[in-house]
């Protein structure tokens, strides 16, 4: 999968290159790609990861643009993780759909700019196991088998919770609305007025009911 949306990146940056006029218009494309910042649970099961972003959208002035966008963020666990907490061949992702509002700063030194982005979207994360694996009773929960919506209970306290009653786990998905916000900074590419090259910092949080999925992408990228 990574290999594929890398190539895919590449092709966008290239094609983004020889197509971009000089001239304004109505609508606006970005790709971009880079590394994921977990924080809360994100921080603790998966740390940081790769991410990639295309986004298409419209130009209302030099200032107001608008895009949708979509994200895939990868979501696999740390190898310790894996381990500790008893999940083999684990794998993940979160993708997210989102409407976001553009906002350029109308002042430029040369050919570098800023903008600000805000947006809302659906966010759904995905996590698998390689293989079902059956938890029988009074198993000892895990803190990232929340993320399969496994079941416990603390009937005994302070003795951790246990799986009740018996359940397998394989994989799970959850959807949410959430939000993001951010900025970045552009630099203008030699007579490519449209085209630019830009540096991004985005914070998105998802409500999953199991608990928020929030990350921090920096991203690099082509916008034009």
């Amino acid at each position: 999968m990574s290999n594929r949306v890398l190539s895919l990146f590449l092709f966008c940056l290239l094609v983004a290159s020889a197509s971009a006029q000089p001239s304004f218009t109505r609508y606006n494309f970005t790709v971009g790609g880079g590394i994921g910042i977990g924080k809360d649970d994100v921080a603790s099961y998966v740390g940081n990861s790769p991410e990639v972003t295309f986004g298409a959208g419209m130009n209302f002035t030099r200032l107001f643009a608008a895009d949708a966008e979509y994200m895939y963020y990868d979501l696999d666990f740390r190898p310790n993780v894996i381990k500790s907490q008893g999940l083999p061949g684990q794998s993940g992702h979160m993708q997210s759909f989102s409407l976001d509002g553009i906002v350029n700063v109308p002042y430029h030194l040369r050919k570098f700019g800023l903008y600000g982005i805000f947006g809302v979207g659906f966010y759904d994360r995905t996590v698998s196991l390689a293989h079902s694996q059956v938890l029988t009773l009074g198993t000892p929960c895990q803190p990232a088998w929340r993320w399969w919506d496994i079941t416990c209970i603390n009937d005994n306290p302070p003795a951790p919770p246990t799986v009740y009653p018996q359940q397998t786990m394989s994989s799970n998905s959850r959807i949410a609305g959430g939000f993001n916000f951010g900025g970045g900074l552009t630099y203008r590419l030699n007579h490519l007025d449209r085209a630019k090259v830009f540096v991004e910092y985005r914070y998105h949080r998802a409500y999953q009911a199991d608990g928020e999925t929030i990350g921090m992408p920096i991203t690099v990228g082509l916008r034009w």
